[in-house]
């Protein structure tokens, strides 16, 4: 039973762990993408403001989406905490390292929600 116990562990912590790291790897690359075009056309726009650069930050959270997003990290962060073992001490610190990195991007997410509709001009 305990060998059961464990692989059904270790198999919430890869769960865990790829829904944990792959939204940050698919917003990642595109954010840097869309505040490097957003920059750009700042540039060459002479434009300044929030407005300026929204366009590139709307581009890259358009990428992956919302819903997927938030979706992954709360599935991610459930799995990892339920993968803790005092027995595997390695698999408890990535976990809490996963779990603060999804933590991040739900900030994240909630940091440009708020920003996007509840600071926007009516």
């Amino acid at each position: 039973m305990d060998d059961q116990s464990a692989d059904i562990k270790g198999k919430r912590f890869l769960w865990g762990l790829c829904l944990a790291w792959i939204p940050f790897f698919f917003l990642a690359i595109p954010a840097a993408i869309g505040i490097f075009h957003a920059f750009q056309g700042i540039s060459q726009e002479k434009a300044t403001g929030l407005g300026a650069v929204a366009g590139g930050l709307a581009e890259f959270f358009a990428t992956f989406g919302f819903a997927a997003t938030i979706m992954f990290e709360i599935v991610a962060i459930t799995m990892l905490l339920r993968s803790f073992s005092g027995e595997r001490p390695m698999r408890s610190t990535i976990s809490a390292i996963s779990i603060c990195c999804s933590g991040f991007m739900l900030a994240i997410v909630g940091v440009f929600v708020w920003l996007t509709y509840f600071l926007r001009p009516q």
